[in-house]
């Protein structure tokens, strides 16, 4: 796939988990295993947030074309995305998530795997 695929992708995403941990957190968190409170509905929508900024930097980043800069970006997205597939296998394995975890270690995972091939694999495309 080419970096601008990626990026709509990874945008995709990104925007329509954040906005369901924004909108809707407490539904969300209980489909992971966690019980919804005040306190847990805000952690989550703080990760709806984030997942709102990288989705919205993944969708305004597609058109970039100069060589530097699609470096940094598919650098920056695989350290994120290697970090949070660490952190989805442990939540998922350690029981902490249910069994819906293992689709936050599925996402982290392909995302994963789409920027390292971008990075080690092909040369840079926009």
């Amino acid at each position: 796939m080419k970096l601008s695929q990626v990026l709509v992708l990874h945008a995709i995403v990104a925007l329509v988990f954040g906005i369901g941990f924004l909108l809707v957190p407490g539904t969300v968190v209980a489909l992971y295993g966690a019980t919804p409170g005040p306190e847990i509905n805000l952690i989550a929508q703080f990760f709806g947030a984030a997942l709102t900024h990288v989705g919205v930097f993944a969708w305004l980043a597609r058109g970039v074309t100069d060589g530097p800069a699609q470096k940094a970006i598919i650098l920056g997205f695989l350290i994120g995305d290697v970090v949070g597939l660490i952190v989805a296998l442990i939540g998922t394995l350690s029981g902490v998530l249910n069994a819906v975890g293992w689709s936050a270690v599925a996402v982290y995972g392909v995302m994963t795997l789409l920027y390292a091939n971008l990075q080690f694999m092909k040369p840079r495309q926009s």
